[in-house]
């Protein structure tokens, strides 16, 4: 294969794998915490043998989740929360404690508050939080405060990673992190009862990239077709010759 015809290669990769995570961010449009998703992509040049030449490839490097507040949606569920500004609940989940934005809880049969996989929500201390099924009352404090019929009995933690680029989203809206978590404090980021945050993907500029993603893969798959078609002639004159 030529030298063309890996940069135009390189290019269509990179393009799927941005078509792939701008297809992701338009079906979750209505979930609940989830961040949208971006793809970052990075330049390798490589020297030629010729005097002077070089030739660039793009690639697709990683992703990054765009951290940007989702609108706040009230929903009056006593154990529904929302984090306005900085911060993650965290969950404890068969692999271990993991990082989410979707506050949408209940209560499982022993009372523990979970989210709708059935994680624990945990509490500042890393334990979990649980609310007897004959309470009449619970109130959720900005700080995360909880407290049943007037007395507390936890504390909904929040955290960040102390790295940000150790973030990996493992599933929707729940993110693993390969390195420290640190507690968040308010006012940098409180929690709103009652309330759950919205997707934070715009639909129609998700769509406007979808469609400009779409037309530049169909041009290099044109390039592609010239390229073959190219070479193939060539192939065919240099063999008429001999």
């Amino acid at each position: 294969m030529d030298t063309a015809s890996y940069v135009i290669l390189t290019r269509q990769t990179g393009l799927k794998k941005e078509l792939n995570a701008v297809a992701n961010n338009v079906a979750n449009l209505n979930t609940t915490g989830y961040q949208r998703q971006g793809v970052v992509f990075s330049e390798m040049v490589q020297s030629l043998q010729t005097d002077g030449g070089s030739v660039a490839m793009s690639g697709a490097r990683g992703r990054y989740n765009d951290e940007l507040q989702g609108a706040l949606v009230q929903t009056g569920g006593r154990l529904d929360m929302a984090v306005e500004g900085d911060g993650y609940f965290q969950v404890l989940t068969p692999a271990g404690e993991r990082l989410t934005r979707a506050g949408a809880f209940t209560r499982d049969n022993i009372g523990q508050v979970v989210n709708m996989d059935g994680y624990p929500l945990l509490n500042d201390g890393g334990g979990p939080i649980v609310i007897p099924f004959e309470a009449e009352n619970v109130d959720i404090g900005p700080d995360g405060t909880v407290s049943v019929d007037g007395d507390p009995v936890g504390r909904v933690g929040l955290f960040v990673p102390e790295d940000p680029t150790t973030v990996q989203r493992e599933a929707g809206t729940i993110y693993r992190v390969d390195g420290e978590v640190i507690p968040v404090e308010t006012p940098d980021g409180r929690i709103v009862q009652g309330f759950v945050e919205q997707s934070n993907v715009n639909a129609i500029t998700e769509i406007a990239r979808m469609i400009e993603v779409q037309r530049a893969y169909e041009r290099g798959q044109k390039l592609l077709e010239q390229e073959n078609e190219r070479i193939s002639k060539t192939v065919d004159t240099l063999g008429k010759t001999q």
